[in-house]
């Protein structure tokens, strides 16, 4: 089974009305859609890598009030739902983007960007990361 079939079978826009997922189980399961898209956070189309060695990484992002990533940028596909704070992902190009809690979204792969906690709460994001083994997640870059 393809990780986007398992992690992007949902839609924003589908959000306010009955999920067509819920119909795959039983009454009593609630399926909340929360993002469907092809498209990463600064629009480019999404890809997977083409890899013998697949991994899924699930990990919990924790950004302190005034802290930042630091430049770096993902060389594979990183899905993103923010599970407490604000975060402001400024990209190389000067654009930004924030995302509050329970937002979804998927980073950008072979950007450059970092990510600003500018708020007084403590950032939370669970990240999904469809990979390969060995190879990091995140890339330090100097800007």
């Amino acid at each position: 089974m393809k990780i986007a079939q398992f992690l992007l079978p949902f839609s924003l826009a589908t959000a306010l009305f009955a999920a067509p997922e819920a119909a795959e189980y039983a009454p009593a399961v609630r399926v909340e859609p929360l993002l469907q898209t092809t498209v990463t956070a600064n629009g480019m189309p999404i890809r997977y890598p083409n890899t013998d060695s697949p991994e899924v990484k699930m990990l919990l992002v924790e950004i302190p009030p005034g802290a930042e990533t630091g430049w770096h940028k993902h060389p594979m596909p990183c899905y993103a739902y923010m599970l407490a704070g604000t975060v402001t992902v400024e990209l190389e190009a000067g654009k930004k983007n924030t995302f509050t809690a329970g937002q979804a979204f998927v980073e950008t792969v072979d950007t450059l960007h970092n990510g600003k906690n500018l708020g007084t709460e403590l950032v939370k994001i669970l990240m999904v990361v469809t990979g390969e083994k060995g190879k990091p997640v995140a890339e330090p870059v100097k800007k």
